[in-house]
């Protein structure tokens, strides 16, 4: 059931945006109850009919086949997916259904495990939705997707505001029974109570009602946010031809032909809307008047007017959101969404970001000055815009440090980096990975691939690891992590299918796929996420979860594990010659290792802060999204020569779901705790592969996922709380007084 209740939560963005793990539960939805045989629609349907669909309908069908069952993706079809779902849900309710009318006092066992058990046909469904709504999507499941949505969110509510369910929650919680389970039973419990009392339960009549139907057009509205969004990701391509490929990488010269090809536009160049394509244009190319179209293209998406503009639908997502959390009594909706963060509030989440806010401006104000300064000698005539930020930015580096980035890229073969994950995977946590022969399990597209994990020490099975690396078309950009199945064992110990999803160029037939260093770190990172997956000693699937805040640091703090000896000298080797990565080049790197940090921290805390601003001031103040944007900002100090990463018509973390709504600041909450850990891997003895410190990582901050508090998990990593010093220590910022700076 928890995947049920994160989906329904916040459908548009199943599988959501950005690096967000898939296995966080969500706030927004637990489950409940309606009438025996009634969809969640209200429409009537038969038992014979519910069980001839799911009889015959492959996405409801069991998993069957080796490695514990494994999704049916070769017979997956979007003829299925309304009946599957229609089926699905009624199941689902039925299941709830029985335990609502169990005749039983409330027990553990009859209510919250049973919870816990239901709805397995219809969590399968979603399996299947996830990858069509993320790596798969067509204008044909778009339609589904904004049909069902809303059903979906109705069947979220018939649960979350069953007050039978409920009292029966609440009477497991409230009970003398709590004294005798274990704790992590105790935490199941607490946290089901816990998402119920937050989303609805506690009301009753019109308040309820309406709280409904707030929940079914949010549904509606960040469906049509994310596929804006989409479009705008497919249909603003900017073609170039061979004379304007001046300062372009060869690889990304071929991947940029593939591109066109694909779209037929043989004999031109394709720069395609999404980062992994922007970002390197940027950064490379020397025409500058397209370097500001493709900016244009890439950070005006969902702000171009018309029919796939988002700013309307920002406005109408924020009021139904502060309209909802006023329903349960909260001043605003921040104020809700940090209650149970580690942050605890908005106001502690604004005391973290504001000093580094402060102090990536400074730096910001200085990488300028040294661009500009680079710009003048060279006799450009420009003024630094923000179209010019990254080729500047490189052109220094270069000056500076001697370090160029395609240089660098000699070094980052996809597969390599990828078997460098699997060799620190085997270090600190004792896996091992083959892979399966091609047609061994089913996948969704052709370039997926699939390797068995295991224990080492024990050869059992620990689950499997899909790997979708590259961009195509209906596949949303950035780079994802999630599971089609967690870990458990209250019910029979089930192993872990994991996936990692990114959006890497496909090379030309026979070349090897280069990457820049800050998308191998994004690699590392999403292979975190899976890491944490696969890791889990948990018994119950609601601990599978996590709290934001806290679910990307394991994943932030295994990038630190890429220029580790044993990595660079086995595994970032010259793409030509197989050569290491010499120690000179190993020592500019480092030299260069907070080079443009101003911009890196000033473009991610200028969405954070927007983030925050927006779910704390009240909707009627806000107006208009742009102008409010643009205001905010100016009030903040926001440097012209920099935009915020994600754009607010473009923002899906925040407006396409409610997995980093007022939440996004958890980056940098998470990476106080990645600071402060790293510090205590490079205090060890064996350093970043120190055993003890290694087994303490796993048994405490990647094992136990969200069956012990995070505080209390740091706590028993580091024998303390975190240090916030840490954070401004490994950017290179200056420590403030307040953070036990110098005087």
């Amino acid at each position: 059931m928890r995947k049920i209740l994160m989906i329904t939560a916040s459908t548009a963005a199943i599988f959501a945006a950005g690096c967000a793990p898939q296995d966080s539960q969500d706030e927004t939805g637990n489950e409940t109850e309606a009438a025996m045989n009634e969809t969640a629609t209200g429409e009537t349907a038969t038992g014979a009919d519910t069980d001839a669909a799911a009889q015959d309908n492959p996405l409801l069908a069991e998993w069957t086949g080796p490695y514990g069952g494994v999704p049916d993706f070769q017979s997956a079809s979007l003829d299925d997916l309304r009946p599957a779902l229609e089926a699905g849900m009624e199941q689902t309710l039925a299941e709830i259904d029985a335990i609502t009318t169990n005749s039983e006092p409330a027990t553990f066992e009859n209510t919250i495990v049973a919870m816990e058990r239901s709805g397995e046909a219809l969590d399968r469904v979603f399996s299947y939705w996830g990858i069509w709504s993320s790596n798969m999507s067509s204008p044909e499941f778009r339609e589904i997707q904004a049909e069902m949505a809303p059903r979906l969110s109705a069947f979220s509510s018939q649960i979350t505001q069953n007050q039978d369910l409920f009292a029966r929650v609440r009477a497991v919680y409230e009970g003398e029974e709590m004294e005798t389970l274990r704790d992590d039973q105790r935490r199941v419990v607490e946290l089901t109570y816990d998402s119920f009392a937050r989303n609805g339960a506690t009301l009753e009549g019109e308040a309820a009602e309406r709280y409904a139907e707030i929940q079914q057009r949010l549904a509606e509205l960040h469906t049509q946010f994310g596929n804006n969004v989409l479009h705008d990701e497919e249909n603003y391509v900017t073609y170039v031809t061979e004379d304007q490929l001046s300062g372009l990488p060869q690889g990304f010269i071929d991947a940029a032909a593939s591109a066109a090809e694909a779209r037929d536009h043989a004999g031109e160049y394709a720069i395609t809307n999404t980062r992994s394509s922007m970002d390197p244009f940027l950064t490379f190319s020397d025409e500058r008047d397209l370097r500001e179209q493709v900016w244009r293209n890439y950070y005006n998406r969902g702000d171009n007017g018309g029919e796939y503009d988002n700013n309307a639908i920002i406005m109408e997502i924020l009021e139904l959101r502060d309209e909802r959390v006023e329903l349960l009594g909260y001043d605003n909706y921040a104020q809700w969404r940090l209650e149970n963060r580690m942050a605890g509030n908005p106001e502690n989440a604004m005391d973290l970001m504001v000093p580094v806010w402060n102090a990536a401006v400074a730096r910001i104000e200085e990488e300028v000055a040294d661009m500009q300064a680079l710009a003048d000698e060279r006799g450009d005539d420009i003024t630094i815009q923000p179209w010019d930020y990254r080729y500047y930015a490189e052109k220094v580096r270069q000056d500076r440090f001697e370090l160029d980035s395609d240089e660098v890229k000699q070094y980052l073969q996809l597969d390599n980096l990828r078997q460098a994950m699997f060799y620190v995977a085997g270090e600190l946590f004792g896996f091992e990975f083959r892979e399966l022969p091609e047609g061994e399990v089913s996948v969704w597209h052709p370039t997926v691939r699939v390797w068995e994990v295991t224990d080492a020490e024990s050869g059992e099975n620990v689950g499997l690891w899909y790997l979708d690396p590259y961009a195509r078309q209906g596949k949303r950009s950035g780079a994802w992590a999630n599971s089609f199945r967690s870990h458990s064992t209250f019910d029979g110990e089930e192993n872990v299918l994991a996936t990692n999803n990114s959006n890497f160029i496909e090379p030309a037939p026979g070349q090897p796929v280069l990457v820049s260093w800050d998308d191998a770190e994004t690699f590392f990172h999403e292979f975190g996420h899976a890491l944490h997956y696969l890791s889990s000693d948990v018994a119950y699937p609601t601990l599978s979860g996590g709290v934001r805040d806290y679910t990307e640091f394991q994943s932030q703090l295994l990038e630190r594990w890429l220029l580790t000896d044993p990595v660079v000298e086995n595994y970032l080797v010259h793409v030509e010659t197989g050569e290491p990565m010499p120690q000179e080049l190993i020592d500019r790197i480092r030299a260069a290792a907070n080079f443009n940090q101003g911009f890196a921290t000033g473009e991610y805390l200028a969405s954070a802060l927007m983030d925050m601003e927006y779910h704390t001031t009240p909707p009627e103040e806000i107006g208009d999204p742009d102008t409010f944007e643009r205001e905010t900002l100016e009030e903040l100090g926001m440097p012209d020569e920099i935009v915020m990463r994600h754009r607010s018509p473009h923002f899906g973390h925040v407006f396409s779901g409610e997995g980093y709504s007022a939440g996004y600041y958890g980056y940098m909450w998470a990476d106080v705790l990645t600071s402060d850990a790293a510090e205590a891997f490079e205090e060890a003895p064996g350093g970043y592969y120190d055993a003890e410190v290694a087994g303490r990582l796993v048994d405490y901050l990647f094992a136990p996922l969200n069956s012990i508090d995070p505080a209390v998990a740091y706590r028993e990593f580091r024998g303390r709380d975190a240090d916030p010093a840490a954070l401004m220590r490994d950017r290179g910022f200056p420590v403030p007084d307040d953070m036990g700076g110098e005087e």
